[in-house]
């Protein structure tokens, strides 16, 4: 296998790591035991037969993923993620140490994603989107069809670099204001933001938790990374689009009016500067060597800084900020996920998964990439599926994202991020009919995967992986 970007062998986590058992494979940086179905387990003094260990697991992951799909009562997706984790802790069905190899590898990028979580919220306290929400209503000149793509332009640069919570939380409501100033139907336009989030997050490691996970464990560097997703986050968007004007002809059809001429709120030449700055840093940092979750850090305190300064904000809005129940929540379901792994998932998947970077391999783990995240949601998808595909390369570890990231736009469940939106809409009177979207999922979804993943095999041949 060749060498990854900057030097690092992509060879030697693996051999550093513990396989699963009975199939070979290895996750970087977490030592699982060489242990035969069937046989018990044994940990931290407790004795707990696989099948015991598996069956306990799986229902401890449904009730998981049904609270974070649901959140009874308002409660954060961790009321019961946590709960779940020290059961299985307390049961037996996993060690102390393994549970503190989970943290020490999830760790960083968790830290990454509190840092991009409130990166994000600060940009919005600085007006960066009711500026773009000035600049759609600009450019659209009371065209709706003007305003769609402008609608795409936006959301799929803010997902790719502030992450798809961004495209979701602060911009759905920015589009609905617009829409509603222009007269457009607001269909079309935010049915985009929830689409993009998700297609448009494979560009960069920060646009998605789910690339944290891969960029990790891909062994790329995260200019590497970028440049190999660049081509494939071009024609998925591209895909989307092409679906889109189609899809809802009749509402871009029906019209809409052009704002008055008035003068155009002031840029936050501040903010964009600072998010400039820290995508430089990702890429210096990465080169270096260095965690890239330093500079979304160090991004994040310059706009603090100057926030709490100004009085526009408060140490305890940037802690809210960070979501902090929500980074439980992704360590629980993290240890939660590594237990179902262990005990006969990874060698179920492992017969399905196909091998090798051919564009077949890279179309069939894609496929089955966007299947699974679509049963189970993406991110304990991607969990299950990294360890599988490491061995294979990062080609393949792209191809697991592009299938997680693409696939969700098919069904509620797929994504959280698409449940928060169903959230937004509600919030905003307008209703999501079920059969429509997963029509517009029928149609987007499978042409926006393939034309990515055939845009990921040439890169990977143009640029090598």
């Amino acid at each position: 296998m060749p060498p990854a970007a900057g030097g690092r062998s992509l060879l030697a986590p693996l051999t550093a790591a513990g396989r699963f058992q009975g199939t070979g494979l290895a996750w970087p940086g977490l030592a699982w035991p060489d242990e035969r179905p069937g046989l018990p387990l044994v940990r931290e003094g407790m004795v707990l037969s696989t099948a015991l260990a598996e069956a306990l697991s799986v229902v401890l992951l449904a009730g998981v993923l049904a609270c974070a799909l649901v959140r009874p009562w308002g409660w954060p997706e961790a009321v019961v993620a946590v709960p779940a984790a020290l059961v299985l802790l307390a049961t037996g069905a996993i060690s102390l140490d393994q549970v503190r190899a989970v943290a020490e590898r999830l760790g960083p990028v968790i830290g990454f994603l509190a840092a991009v979580l409130v990166l994000g919220q600060l940009c919005d306290d600085e007006g960066l989107f009711r500026a773009c929400g000035g600049w759609m209503a600009r450019a659209a000149a009371g065209r709706p069809r003007r305003l769609l793509l402008a609608v795409f332009v936006l959301a799929s640069v803010i997902t790719a670099v502030l992450s798809l919570d961004a495209a979701v939380v602060l911009l759905t409501p920015v589009v609905f204001v617009t829409s509603a100033r222009l007269g457009a139907r607001p269909r079309p336009h935010v049915y985009a933001c929830t689409h993009l989030a998700n297609t448009a997050s494979v560009l960069l490691p920060v646009s998605n938790l789910t690339n944290l996970l891969a960029f990790a464990a891909s062994g790329l560097s995260f200019t590497r990374f970028a440049t190999l997703m660049a081509l494939p986050w071009l024609v998925a968007i591209g895909a989307e689009y092409a679906v889109f004007r189609r899809f809802f002809a009749p509402d871009l059809d029906a019209g809409a009016q052009a704002l008055p001429a008035a003068e155009p709120p002031e840029a936050p030449v501040f903010v964009v500067a600072v998010v400039a700055c820290t995508l430089a840093g990702f890429a210096v940092t990465s080169v270096a060597g260095v965690n890239p979750a330093w500079a979304a850090l160090a991004g994040a305190a310059v706009l603090a800084a100057r926030a709490l300064a100004q009085r526009r904000t408060t140490p305890a809005a940037i802690v809210r900020a960070a979501n902090i129940p929500f980074l439980f929540f992704v360590l629980g379901l993290g240890i939660v996920v590594r237990v179902v792994v262990d005990n006969g998932l990874a060698g179920a998947l492992g017969h399905l998964l196909p091998g090798g970077v051919t564009l077949p391999a890279l179309l069939g783990i894609a496929a089955l990439s966007a299947v699974l995240a679509n049963v189970i949601n993406n991110l304990p998808a991607v969990l299950v599926l990294l360890p599988l595909a490491v061995p294979a390369g990062p080609g393949a570890v792209l191809a697991v994202l592009l299938g997680v990231n693409i696939g969700p736009n098919l069904t509620y469940a797929g994504s959280l991020a698409t449940l928060l939106w169903r959230r937004i809409a509600r919030e905003h009177d307008t209703s999501v009919d079920l059969g429509e979207f997963t029509r517009l999922g029928l149609l987007t979804v499978p042409a926006a995967l393939l034309l990515a993943v055939l845009a990921l095999w040439a890169s990977l041949h143009a640029i090598g992986g």
